[in-house]
């Protein structure tokens, strides 16, 4: 089984999105220090249950159909991320994003599941670069 463990909010102004999730939820957010923009979100406590995720500019002008990504993305953590995007290519899903590193965090894909919706899936690895 693939647990989701993070969610992600695409936004054309992160910074605003941020003080609108702060205000409205009481999320904790602040920037991430790596290599592109991204907010982490702290939704609450770590001995409550819940998840964790985060804000990141949207790649296209607008949600629009035929964007790689606009949605509010979960991300599920899988052993093996090329086992996974095998199985679910061969179940009927497409790529969204390739295989990236996110440094020092793991790696990550995007898919499309076959009715359109998109869903995230981590491999866990710190060496990634």
């Amino acid at each position: 089984m693939a647990r989701i463990t993070h969610f992600e909010i695409h936004a054309d102004d992160p910074d605003a999105l941020a003080r609108f999730y702060t205000d409205a939820l009481g999320w904790s957010i602040h920037r991430w220090d790596g290599p592109w923009e991204y907010w982490l979100i702290t939704t609450g406590p770590d001995d409550e249950p819940g998840i964790n995720g985060a804000i990141v500019r949207r790649r296209g002008p607008e949600p629009a159909a035929g964007q790689p990504v606009n949605a509010f993305v979960c991300t599920a953590q899988v052993d093996d991320l090329d086992a996974t995007v095998e199985a679910a290519l061969a179940a009927g899903a497409t790529i969204g994003v390739e295989k990236m590193a996110v440094p020092g965090v793991g790696y990550l894909a995007y898919l499309h599941d076959p009715q359109g919706n998109i869903v995230g899936v981590m491999q866990s690895d710190p060496a990634a670069a």
